[in-house]
């Protein structure tokens, strides 16, 4: 029973990241990209707080003393090492995927923003970590589905799905370094502290660039507050607590299904139909989202095959 309502919760956070990019495209109706992704992680920064709080008195509830809580929390500099560098990724990932929205449909976003899954291993080859052959079939298979997805008559990559794939890249890079700073610190105070970060950093090129006034982001309430609250605060936080004790491969696998609903969401709320091209494109990246996520067989020592 337990394991059922971690693999819920695990599966909302999908159905709600998969939905966040019909926000990330509405919102771009009332202001410009920098904006909408200024506002939204601050106020993702200030939702955390209190889930902070919360978790925080949960753990006194259950006998911690605060040496031990304080201890959980890591290092104060290597938390704020941890959420700036990670907020600076954020900020750079999230604003090329903003941008690159503008210009293809939030289905093909969502599933090219989700080749960071094939990404990751590939990227991990320069920290000097193996790569398994199963990868390698996955990133041909990504790249073949890449193709079908995105690829014009004329055998160029459209301007959106260039952005939004760069994006992909910078997300490894933001995935590798939490990998990094994940195990040393407190996690979820770490997000609030890159999410206040990526907040800054997209706040400077907004107010060069762009001309922000309370009137348009009133009238972006909706987009804003559901990428603001829902995607960063709320989802993020039933990840946390989903993945506390689920099997890590049933966890990934619900948690790629967020490229499956943005396909969703975008058909429903915005009318974007994909073609039967860019449908059979978005399975074979699916398929090897999915097969990157397989665990590795192990031999009768222990050791990988």
């Amino acid at each position: 029973m337990k394991q059922m309502k971690n693999n819920a919760m695990l599966l909302l956070t999908a159905l709600i990241w998969g939905c966040a990019f019909v926000a990330q495209s509405v919102g771009m109706d009332y202001v410009g990209p920098f904006t909408f992704n200024c506002v939204r992680s601050v106020l993702g920064s200030i939702v955390l707080v209190p889930v902070i709080c919360l978790m925080d008195h949960l753990k006194r509830k259950s006998g911690k003393s605060e040496a031990e809580i304080k201890k959980e929390r890591g290092n104060t500099k290597t938390l704020l090492t941890g959420g700036i560098c990670c907020g600076l990724l954020l900020a750079a990932a999230s604003s090329l995927q903003q941008y690159g929205i503008l210009f293809t449909t939030v289905g093909k976003a969502g599933f090219i923003t989700a080749m960071y899954i094939v990404l990751v291993p590939v990227f991990g080859l320069f920290l000097g970590r193996k790569v398994r052959s199963l990868i390698v079939l996955c990133v041909v298979m990504a790249a073949a589905g890449l193709y079908f997805l995105c690829m014009t008559e004329h055998l160029s990559l459209g301007f959106g799905d260039l952005l939004v794939l760069i994006c992909a890249a910078v997300f490894t890079l933001h995935i590798l370094v939490i990998d990094h700073f994940s195990p040393l610190v407190d996690g979820v105070r770490m997000s609030a502290i890159q999410f206040l970060t990526a907040g800054i950093a997209c706040g400077v090129p907004m107010l060069i660039w762009e001309t922000p006034n309370l009137s348009d982001i009133a009238a972006a309430w909706m987009p804003i507050l559901y990428a603001g609250v829902m995607s960063c605060g709320v989802a993020y936080t039933l990840q946390i607590l989903g993945q506390k004790n689920a099997e890590p491969t049933v966890a990934s696998l619900l948690l790629s299904l967020e490229s499956v609903f943005s396909v969703l969401a975008g058909w429903v709320l915005l009318g974007q139909r994909l073609s039967g091209r860019e449908l059979f494109g978005c399975a074979l990246m699916f398929a090897a989202i999915i097969l990157a996520q397989l665990p590795e067989k192990k031999r009768g020592d222990g050791q990988p095959t």
